[in-house]
């Protein structure tokens, strides 16, 4: 099956159709840096770096299933109030039904936020869908059930020229899902929590709030490792023996491990996404972890992919 990937980012979704077996043969995406770092990952595909929504969609090679992940800033809950940016990030939906017009694959693929739903135009985009023929089943999907130490909670809308689709089911048992522990080295402590050592090492003090969940942790596990999400959140702190919180691209979860703490690095944070290991990155860890908290976890992505290439 040959697959194209619009909004393609880092390549998530493009690394778990590869996965499943397809053949990769375009994405797109508009940041020159995620588009690099595609082409690393995946020299088999042609890559194409431009503002997609000026992008002339009968130039696309021919293909059998259209991924897309159109931004999901306008929709998410963390956005804040409307600004009239976020209307530009919405109308990034729009492209890809201007290129399920332009090419009519048998199916697609498109991955957002679960809030995406409640915009007012969603029931006129997915009429749209309909009036080019798809049929389409929206899938609420969550990351952890697929062998993802990570519950990344995200809907799949996965539609058919040919056919009706089937609801996707979250997969795994609960009993079997993997611990963000799995992901982490506990023997990197990072730096002391105490304000005399940190000052000593020339840190900052921590502020209260922090301060505030690191105890409520510690209330919870003693001294045992715990992770507590670093700027916001209620004064406690979580298990590390269950799949983490979802991934963003903020540096906002730590580690806390006796009387120290530290962010999650980098290679953790490739690993609780699902990435391989050997998944190239930006040497820049900032620019590394900005493109692993948009993407789209492989696993799941492979999952789906394979339900659709059976459906074929």
């Amino acid at each position: 099956m040959r697959v194209v990937d619009a909004f393609a980012g880092l390549g998530g979704f493009t690394e778990g159709a590869r996965q499943a077996g397809c053949t990769p043969v375009w994405s797109g995406n508009h940041w020159p840096l995620a588009c690099e770092q595609h082409k690393r990952n995946h020299p088999e595909s042609t890559v194409v770096c431009q503002d997609l929504q000026q992008f002339d969609w009968y130039e696309l090679p021919k293909h059998d299933l259209l991924l897309a992940s159109p931004a999901c800033q306008g929709f998410a809950r963390a956005r804040g109030v409307d600004r009239p940016r976020h209307d530009k990030m919405r109308a990034t939906a729009w492209a890809v039904i201007s290129a399920l017009e332009a090419c009519r694959p048998r199916a697609t693929i498109i991955e957002n936020v679960p809030e995406m739903q409640q915009w007012s135009l969603f029931p006129s985009w997915m009429d749209a869908l309909a009036r080019l023929g798809y049929r389409i089943s929206i899938n609420q999907i969550d990351s952890q059930y697929f062998g993802v130490p990570q519950s990344r909670k995200r809907i799949f809308m996965v539609g058919y020229r040919d056919r009706a689709p089937r609801l996707l089911k979250n997969t795994r048992p609960i009993e079997e899902l993997v611990p963000i522990r799995s992901v982490l080295d506990l023997s990197d402590l990072g730096f002391p929590i105490e304000d005399r050592a940190r000052i000593a090492m020339g840190k900052r003090v921590l502020a209260d709030p922090t301060k505030e969940r690191i105890a409520g942790g510690r209330s919870r596990f003693g001294q045992e490792p715990f992770w507590i999400p670093y700027h916001s959140g209620n004064n406690t702190g979580y298990s590390i023996d269950r799949p983490i919180w979802a991934i963003t691209t903020r540096d906002d979860t730590a580690l806390i491990n006796g009387d120290h703490m530290r962010i999650l690095t980098v290679d953790e944070i490739r690993r609780t996404m699902g990435f391989p290991g050997h998944y190239l990155l930006p040497a820049n860890k900032k620019q590394a972890k900005h493109l692993l908290g948009n993407s789209v976890c492989p696993p799941v992505a492979k999952e789906i992919i394979r339900e659709v290439m059976n459906a074929a």
